[in-house]
């Protein structure tokens, strides 16, 4: 699993890794905190932020917005960035992306990723229905060109895997931009793109022979 929150452009001359990776089942239940995937991706889209900053963004109080930066600096996360002055200390996100395992033949793991993954799913779509509710001023060409919408597929485990490598090398000139302002043209706005496919328990592998299905569901 991957996750990430609008990489943030690396300052000049820093050379920030790819990835985290977590495999604790400590670290993945910490990270799971609904507050803590907050300031990760506050640190990744606007860069480094004092304890304070993340308060004034966040609508939490400094002290909890302090505690939980040093639980995340505990598990790799975050880190001290320079130039802070006292207690007014900047925090930085560590890496671009969040990885854990899709797979585990630890239970402990297992079990924590899962949480880790409803975590991240609730924070994802809590978002998206909060934008949805609120885009009346979104412009006309920017409505029509939004994706929204999924699809059923019947897929190997295989395809499915060859489908994603497909997907990632076709985002891959998109996501380099993150980190390179100077080549994005001008009109680019920032676009979250969800990738989600999983093994559907709602509908049967095998649809009985001669049978009419609305593969559509409440698709669009």
């Amino acid at each position: 699993m991957v996750e990430n929150e609008r990489n943030s452009a690396p300052s000049p001359g820093d050379e920030q890794p790819h990835s985290v990776r977590l495999t604790d089942p400590r670290a993945l239940r910490a990270y799971a905190h609904p507050l803590r995937l907050t300031l990760v991706g506050l640190l990744r889209r606007y860069g480094p932020c004092t304890a304070t900053r993340a308060a004034e963004l966040t609508g939490e109080s400094v002290a909890s917005c302090s505690y939980h930066l040093r639980i995340l600096a505990k598990y790799g996360l975050v880190e001290e960035a320079p130039g802070g002055r006292g207690r007014e200390k900047p925090w930085r996100a560590t890496a671009r992306y969040t990885e854990w395992p899709g797979h585990s033949d630890d239970p402990a793991v297992a079990q924590a990723a899962d949480e880790l993954n409803v975590a991240v799913a609730e924070r994802w779509f809590g978002r998206l229905a909060q934008t949805v509710e609120n885009r009346t001023d979104v412009p006309k060409e920017w409505r029509e060109a939004e994706l929204f919408g999924d699809a059923l597929l019947y897929v190997t485990p295989a395809e499915l895997t060859k489908l994603g490598e497909r997907i990632a090398e076709l985002l891959r000139p998109y996501t380099e931009r993150g980190g390179a302002p100077s080549h994005r043209p001008a009109d680019t706005m920032p676009v979250s793109f969800l990738q989600i496919a999983y093994l559907d328990p709602d509908v049967d592998a095998e649809p009985d022979a001669g049978e009419e299905r609305n593969t559509d569901d409440d698709r669009r």
